[in-house]
């Protein structure tokens, strides 16, 4: 009885992991439902978080479209909708790479993660995976530095619009109009 009374109070004791926060992201196409990994990626979370909760994304835009054939200097192809804030506003500070090798989070479909174009540059713009882009991880060959990107998240509900962002109409990978971001607000 001894025993089991201390594995229950021992059970108590242990401290519960946070749940992940839930952002939607409404669109001019529909709405996209994000949980943003605060446990394995903190530093990007929270760096995406800062935008959110200052308003920054809302006026904000999908802008690119990364298509297999729309990619003709790339050898290694990837499939992308990127974002970026309201036009204008200024980034925060950069953050450090969160590498996919250390938090875990692989770049699959749905996957959000930090557009960057040197490790330790990303600020404010963002993208989400259509499919699996293993070329995005951590050793991926997508990027000559082979440090990947810092996924931070996944979709879990509207990658029905995610598809129709990426299917919207482009000039090369420019989308034409834009897709414009209402908001981005926590849930």
């Amino acid at each position: 009885m001894k025993a089991l009374l201390l594995m229950l109070t021992g059970a108590l004791l242990v401290p519960a992991q946070p749940a992940p926060v839930t952002v939607v992201i409404e669109t001019g196409l529909g709405a996209i439902e994000v949980e943003v990994d605060t446990v394995h990626a903190p530093v990007t979370a929270a760096n995406f978080l800062k935008y959110v909760d200052a308003g920054l994304y809302d006026g904000g835009r999908f802008h690119r479209t990364v298509k297999r054939d729309n990619q003709p200097n790339n050898d290694v192809k990837i499939e992308v909708v990127q974002a970026a804030g309201k036009p204008g506003m200024r980034d925060f500070p950069p953050v450090a790479l969160e590498r996919t090798s250390v938090t875990g989070l692989l770049h699959r479909d749905g996957t959000i993660s930090m557009a960057r174009d040197g490790p330790d540059t990303a600020t404010s713009e963002f993208f989400i995976c259509i499919g699996d882009q293993p070329s995005l991880d951590f050793a991926g060959k997508r990027n000559p530095d082979g440090q990947g990107f810092a996924a931070f998240g996944r979709v879990v509900k509207g990658m029905d619009v995610v598809r129709k962002i990426q299917a919207a109409p482009a000039t090369a990978q420019n989308l034409t109009p834009p897709v414009p971001i209402r908001t981005i607000h926590r849930k």
